[in-house]
Parts: C-alpha cells; sequence; structure tokens
C-alpha cells in the first residue's frame, strides 16, 4: 500500500466538504507519521496569520506533544477532549490551502541525509528543543509566533525526512528564535520602565 505523501493529507483536510474536523481524525490520517506530522502542522499554522490569541490555542498540541518526543514515547497521547473536540473546518481550510505548496515544496527539497543526527538520543534533543518553543508559543507576545512556529516546522519536517541537514538549520532557528525572545523581552521591560518614569513625573 502506497503511503499518501504529507503534502496530500494536508490538503485533504481542506478539501473535505464536512463542516468540522478532529485532532484525532488528523491523528489517525497521519498515522505512524503523527509525531512529526502534527507537530509539523500546527508548527506551521503558527506562522501564518492568524487572530490575536490563536497562537496559543494552536500551540497547545505542540506543548503536549514534544515533550512525549523528548521521552521517547512511542505513539502520541492527547487528552480525550482535545482529540475529540470538533474545529470548523471553515476557519482552517484556507490555513490549510496556503499550507500545502510549502509542504510540497519542501518534500521535493528534503531528502534522508546526515542521517547520524536521528539517533533515539537526537530524536529527544528535537522534541526538548520543541518542548522549550511551544513554551515561547504560548505567551502572548505581538508577532511572537512566527519565529518558534516556523522552527518547530523545521525541526519537525526534519524528523519526518530524516533529513539532517534541515534539523541543523532547525537548530540555528531556535537559538535565534531564542534571542529574539531576549531582545523582545528586553525592549517591552525598557518601555514599561519608561512609561513608569514618565508617569511617575506627573505626580
Amino acid at each position: 500500500m502506497a503511503v499518501v505523501s504529507l503534502s496530500n493529507v494536508i490538503e485533504g483536510f481542506g478539501e473535505d466538504a464536512r463542516p468540522s474536523l478532529t485532532v484525532g481524525e488528523m491523528l489517525d490520517a497521519f498515522d505512524s507519521r503523527a509525531f512529526g506530522a502534527m507537530l509539523f502542522v500546527f508548527g506551521a499554522l503558527n506562522t501564518l496569520p492568524l487572530p490575536p490569541g490563536s497562537s496559543t490555542i494552536l500551540s497547545l498540541p505542540i506543548l503536549l506533544l514534544a515533550p512525549q518526543v523528548a521521552l521517547g514515547a512511542d505513539a502520541p497521547w492527547l487528552p480525550r477532549k482535545m482529540v475529540e473536540r470538533p474545529l470548523k473546518r471553515d476557519d482552517l481550510r484556507g490555513l490549510f490551502r496556503k499550507l500545502t505548496p510549502i509542504v510540497k515544496y519542501m518534500e521535493l527539497v528534503t531528502r534522508p541525509r546526515l542521517t547520524w543526527i536521528f539517533t533515539p538520543l537526537g530524536e529527544r534533543m528535537i522534541g526538548v528543543v520543541c518542548t522549550l518553543l511551544a513554551l515561547v508559543l504560548i505567551l502572548p507576545i505581538p508577532l511572537g509566533n512566527l519565529a518558534p512556529g516556523a522552527t518547530v516546522a523545521v525541526l519537525s519536517l526534519a524528523l519526518l525526512q530524516r533529513d539532517g541537514l534541515l534539523a541543523l538549520l532547525g537548530y540555528l532557528m531556535a537559538l535565534i528564535s531564542l534571542g529574539l525572545l531576549f531582545v523582545s523581552a528586553g525592549v517591552v521591560t525598557a518601555a514599561v520602565h519608561k512609561l513608569i518614569g514618565l508617569f511617575s513625573g506627573f505626580f
């Protein structure tokens, strides 16, 4: 039986006429690729323009799945309520359609290489890094979801394709993402201090 490509599965989510989609249905569609595929989808969705607060919701599956990869779990586990909760397909259809051509391109340019990176310890390291990035994603930082989301997507795709070169790129992106977080935190802190100083001058 031929394995359906990741891009075709994602495209199918958007083209399905049924009004709702559950996380459980997504897990079933990805089958043995569920860990990497779910991390990729939710990481990639966080890189798209989203309403305020959406990144917090879309990062929860990453926050639950990534630690399981870090612990070397064989199969993904999610709370039953999250697995069975229906999502409005119309809310996600446009996102899936935007995501599909990106995935198709990535499938063309990635391939198994530097596979020594994907030892059991190496796979767990990807889970650890994705967990840290998920903690950043749940923070309500304006546009703060873009870099961490892209990094989760790259690392999970590297895991799916066994592409060590892509994994190294993902680790570099993780360092940059964390660096941007510290810069953002510094800017916000400085701005708060400045505002406090301005207001204190009036009293």
